[in-house]
């Protein structure tokens, strides 16, 4: 196999892991509470952001630095629930539509005035030497090949998480009847309000791991968001694997024009495949069509 469809396939598995991340976090907060949060994109620049200040500003290890930031990812997506989503929810409002995208755009100025516009790299052992195969190089760094490894096993531990534990049943039950799950004595706001906060937690995971390969701006976080919903969309918003291998689809189909073709035609192609899949699948590769009983 020629080296450069092998650099394509493993760094698109591992852009492909991260919109899958994203994605799987509008699966989330749709299931619970038929709600998203349209500025993902900016949970995951507020994930990359937070590690490089915590991590190279400040100089603390990378591990407490990692902690805090998913911790302040998923205030953040505790923040988002509470300001943009509840009171128009509560009202029968479908204005959290536009008041997630505005909390977005809040974010990403106030990272821009505090951060700075300049773009800065976040260094990491993993993304400085390509790996070699018999001398020859893979132009793929080491990270490349974690990612993909990572995002799947968050997957598997989201799935054990809701088979598994208390919270995770809670969540399925407010999933499946709401009603029916408040009478049981579950606290359907406190169930949403996780929801959101664990979806800007896998963006903020999605934003650390990327960083390393791609420039931490204020904006960063802007085409990949809605190139998460669109994969979202594309597999199947009900369907969690489907939304995760959506993203492997995407991010291959991705590289793979980019080699072929040229990065001018990348997004006009992969986003022209994208309609072609949902006009023949309006619910998605492996979503289903809701039943509804009369």
């Amino acid at each position: 196999m020629d080296i450069q469809l092998v650099s394509a396939l493993i760094s698109g598995l591992g852009m492909g892991s991260m919109y899958g991340l994203m994605a799987l976090g509008f699966y989330i907060t749709y299931a619970v509470s038929g709600t998203v949060n349209f500025a993902q994109g900016s949970s995951m620049m507020l994930g990359a952001v937070l590690c490089f200040t915590f991590s190279q500003t400040l100089q603390w290890p990378l591990v407490p630095a990692v902690a805090m930031a998913l911790l302040c990812c998923a205030l953040y997506g505790l923040v988002v629930e509470f300001l943009a989503v509840r009171p128009f929810t509560r009202r029968g409002s479908d204005a959290w539509l536009m008041s997630t995208v505005a909390l977005g755009i809040v974010l990403d100025n106030l990272v821009m005035h505090t951060f700075g516009r300049e773009p800065r790299s976040l260094p990491s052992s993993l993304a400085i030497t390509p790996l070699e195969v018999a001398g020859v190089n893979l132009a793929v760094y080491p990270l490349q090949l974690i990612i993909p490894v990572v995002g799947l096993s968050l997957a598997l531990v989201l799935h054990w998480v809701a088979r598994h534990t208390r919270w995770g049943t809670a969540l399925l039950a407010t999933e499946q009847n709401k009603d029916a799950a408040r009478l049981m004595g579950i606290p359907i706001g406190r169930a949403i309000a996780g929801a959101f906060a664990l979806s800007t937690l896998l963006a903020g995971v999605a934003g650390m791991l990327i960083a390393p390969l791609a420039n931490v701006n204020s904006d960063m976080g802007t085409l990949f968001g809605l190139k998460a919903f669109s994969v979202a969309i594309l597999g199947g918003i009900t369907s969690p694997w489907g939304v995760v291998m959506a993203g492997l689809l995407f991010g291959v189909a991705e590289s793979l024009i980019t080699v072929t073709l040229g990065s001018g035609y990348t997004h006009i192609i992969t986003f022209a495949l994208v309609i072609v899949a949902l006009a023949l699948r309006p619910n998605g590769l492996f979503g289903r069509a809701a039943v509804k009983k009369v």
